[in-house]
């Protein structure tokens, strides 16, 4: 197994995972460990994963900082010949601001990789102990949000997302649960009695999880006090728990061919 190394004068962009320390790709865990400086997202990483790196390691929290702070931050580490992290929370790819952050880089010349991280979706889907496709009911699992502080284009518009159908989950968004409610029953695939699960930090030794249905789940939320750091999943494969699964995976089938088995008999 080739194991990494970080480049002196090198950045790279690490995903921390959901919350859990453990939930780290090993990769990431060794770019913490070989680090020089550490430039981290506040509260939305796990101050546990920090303990992996080196006493002498420069660590900033990222979270005070604006742009052109973190930029400064990064070109000064790389410039010095230090290995450089900038460890971002779940998956750096979605909603992780790290497109302008690369750019600069390009731009200066600074080389940098990605690491990939787990995303909170996959958390909560675990946490839930739920299968986010399943045969016969969803296929199409669709990572979103509401439009807020950061706009979203308008054929994004919840309501034009919600006419798939599928799994949604959506980030960034529990603030604004009647809104919520509203755009996804405007779809018109959505029902007032389509399941929703909400889950606070998914992973988080202070994970919390509430469900419901599109008709009480704003109520809900509001009642445990969910305004923040929280993930909404909405679809019909969260009855399968409660029902049974419709159809079985064709996959494991025993009538089922395919290049590594024949059909059983």
């Amino acid at each position: 197994m080739t194991k990494l190394t970080i480049l002196a004068g090198e950045v790279l962009f690490v995903g921390a995972g959901p919350g859990d320390p453990e939930l780290i790709t090993l990769k990431g865990l060794r770019a913490l460990q070989q680090a020089d400086l550490v430039v981290y997202a506040g509260s939305l990483v796990n101050p546990a994963l920090l303990e992996e790196c080196r006493q002498d390691c420069e660590i900033h929290d990222s979270a005070p900082l604006n742009l052109d702070q973190v930029l400064k931050l990064l070109f000064a580490g790389a410039k010095d010949g230090q290995r450089v992290v900038r460890l971002h929370t779940g998956d750096p790819a979605l909603y992780g601001a790290i497109q302008e952050q690369m750019e600069a880089l390009d731009a200066a010349d600074i080389p940098y990789r990605l690491i990939p991280g787990v995303t909170a979706t996959f958390a909560a889907a675990a946490s839930l102990k739920q299968e986010l496709t399943l045969p016969g009911v969803s296929q199409t699992l669709v990572l979103t949000r509401l439009a807020g502080r950061t706009a979203v284009p308008d054929s994004e518009a919840l309501g034009n997302i919600a006419r798939i159908g599928g799994t949604v989950c959506l980030y960034l968004s529990v603030g604004m649960m009647d809104k919520l409610v509203a755009e996804l029953l405007a779809g018109g695939v959505f029902t007032p009695q389509t399941p929703v699960a909400v889950v606070y930090r998914a992973s988080w030794p202070d994970e919390k999880m509430v469900e419901g249905t599109l008709a009480d789940i704003a109520a809900t939320v509001a009642e445990a006090g969910i305004t923040r750091q929280a993930l909404i999943l909405v679809g019909e494969v969260l009855k399968a728990r409660q029902q049974g699964v419709p159809e079985k995976s064709k996959l494991y089938d025993p009538g089922f061919e395919h290049g590594y088995r024949s059909k059983d008999g």
